[in-house]
């Protein structure tokens, strides 16, 4: 069973027809032994990072997350639920995050005026690394993005995928043993997003991949 957290931060509803389109059945649930017991996790979100982590606060769902990640399961975040996967975020003021990947979330400071802040809309990814996840999908491929915010990991190592914008390349894509995170929306970004999921159902996690 695939469940998709929810911490009341939106966004669920496309993952869970995603997985839907793809035959998968996908429980989204805030209940925290669900959560554990599930096959494969999935962490999504949009909004604002402190926001984010209160709501998880409030539904003890910290533990039980930072349990499934560090124990093997396998698990992808989405765009917020990504850049809370960090240390810490610049959003509202400066937000402890859960610390489950080394490094900080960053905010766009574009020079040009002409690099809207949210990025929204299709941007490439280059694929700095292999990783299951990719399989079936060609490099610099188009992915759907909506943020103001970006992942910075502290190890380039972390680093799957890289797009460029507002002056920036940066970690579009990360992960680490069975933790893989993408700061683009796969469910929004038609058939090459869905064979991400896709190849996300079959994954079978190593500690170096």
């Amino acid at each position: 069973m695939i469940a998709i957290i929810d911490y009341k931060a939106g966004n669920l509803t496309s993952v869970r027809l995603a997985f839907g389109a793809l035959g998968c059945e996908a429980l989204v649930t805030s209940d925290p032994q669900a959560i554990l017991a599930a096959d494969r996790v999935v962490f999504p979100g949009v909004g604002a990072a402190g926001a984010a982590m209160w709501n998880l606060a409030d539904l003890t769902l910290i533990a039980p997350i930072k349990e499934v990640a560090s124990r093997g399961t396998p698990f992808l975040g989405i765009c917020l639920g990504t850049q809370i996967l960090f240390d810490s975020s610049e959003e509202d003021g400066g937000t402890t995050t859960l610390g489950i990947l080394p490094g900080r979330v960053p905010r766009f400071r574009p020079s040009n005026r002409w690099d809207k802040v949210p990025q929204i809309g299709w941007n490439q990814v280059a694929q700095a690394r292999r990783h299951p996840l990719l399989d079936g999908i060609p490099d610099n491929g188009e992915f759907y993005f909506v943020h103001s915010f970006y992942p910075a990991p502290a190890d380039p190592a972390l680093a799957i995928g890289l797009t460029g914008y507002a002056g920036v390349s940066f970690a579009s894509m990360v992960g680490r043993a069975n933790v893989a995170a993408t700061q683009f929306h796969p469910e929004k970004s038609g058939r090459i997003g869905l064979r991400l999921l896709d190849n996300f159902t079959r994954w079978t996690p190593t500690p170096d991949v």
